[in-house]
């Protein structure tokens, strides 16, 4: 099994990308060492506090925020970073080459029942003309991320990753190194399971209910197959599972505040996931274009996500199109 950095360095990848990505993983093993010794080291539970989304925060939430904070501005190769727990961007050396935006854990919700967790991460380059730090530098496209992935903590930590070459699975061993253990991951092209929070099914658009609605109907219904559905409250642990077995996982658009388009955030859930989902011969899309085309506007804007295997996702499309 090779070692991450050997695998990313032997792919010709560029050495100041492989020496962040380094980087990276030395907080989330942190981050997964803390979250291994769960009430042992005092950090289940919630803070006082709200972020930027106004969203309660987990102690978990605050310590992988601050290590990954810490860790990453220590490194001169950094521009600038932006988190989910941050209201704004934080800027490090003037001269770093990049940027790095992040969910420190998302699915947080879960971290006090001891269901998987993870972070997410999205890599890119500071724009060449920019000789003051400002948040602009951060609003690019999906299509310019040179890395994205996550790290799952699970069972096993498990890091998922693409630098533009396919999508390679890397396990945490006991030796503290990320090694690899599954190589150019490839998406299902069909599927029979779905990920979706049916609470939500009466303030979704009538493309989706419709949708949704088909599938539950089975065998019997349009579709004319049986679907299994299934729902985690991780993002991280539902793309996980279909980068391993297929599947479509989606947060659609809903009406309880039509000024959202939806909950998942742009530029570190929405991107950093499209581009291994595409990498790994899925799609990922708004449900009316795809997510990586999109131009952002702001930090934390939000997007509708509809992700997975190819076939199930472009019939998904086929019901908005029909609207």
């Amino acid at each position: 099994m090779q070692l991450l950095s050997n695998y990313l360095k032997h792919h010709n990848t560029d050495l100041e990308l492989v020496e962040l990505i380094d980087t990276l993983m030395i907080a989330c093993k942190e981050i997964a060492l803390q979250l291994r010794e769960g009430a042992l080291a005092g950090v289940l539970g919630t803070t006082e506090d709200t972020n930027v989304q106004g969203e309660t925060q987990k102690k978990l939430d605050v310590i992988s925020n601050d290590v990954l904070k810490k860790v990453l501005l220590d490194n001169p190769l950094v521009r600038g970073i932006a988190s989910e727990e941050e209201d704004d961007p934080v800027f490090g050396n003037p001269d770093g080459r990049f940027l790095v935006t992040f969910d420190p854990l998302d699915g947080s919700s879960n971290i006090d029942i001891n269901v998987s967790v993870g972070t997410i991460f999205s890599i890119l380059e500071a724009p060449k003309d920019a000789t003051e730090d400002s948040v602009d530098m951060f609003l690019q496209s999906g299509r310019k991320q040179l890395a994205a992935g996550y790290v799952l903590y699970g069972p096993s930590a498990v890091l998922v990753m693409s630098t533009g070459q396919g999508v390679n699975m890397f396990t945490l061993a006991h030796t503290g190194d990320f090694l690899l253990t599954r190589e150019q991951v490839q998406i299902p092209v069909q599927t029979g399971e779905f990920a979706i929070n049916m609470s939500n099914h009466r303030f979704w658009e009538e493309p989706m209910r419709n949708y949704i609605d088909d599938l539950l109907k089975g065998s019997d219904g349009p579709r004319g197959k049986n679907y299994n559905m299934r729902w985690i409250a991780s993002m991280v642990a539902e793309v996980h599972r279909v980068l391993t077995r297929g599947g479509l996982f989606t947060y659609p658009w809903d009406s309880r505040d039509p000024s959202k388009p939806g909950k998942l955030r742009l530029m570190y859930e929405g991107n950093p996931m499209s581009l291994l989902i595409e990498q790994a011969g899925g799609i990922s899309s708004t449900c009316y274009g795809d997510i990586l085309d999109v131009e952002p506007d702001h930090i934390h804007q939000r997007v509708s996500v509809a992700l997975g295997s190819k076939e199930e996702v472009e019939a998904l499309l086929g019901y908005h199109c029909e609207c």
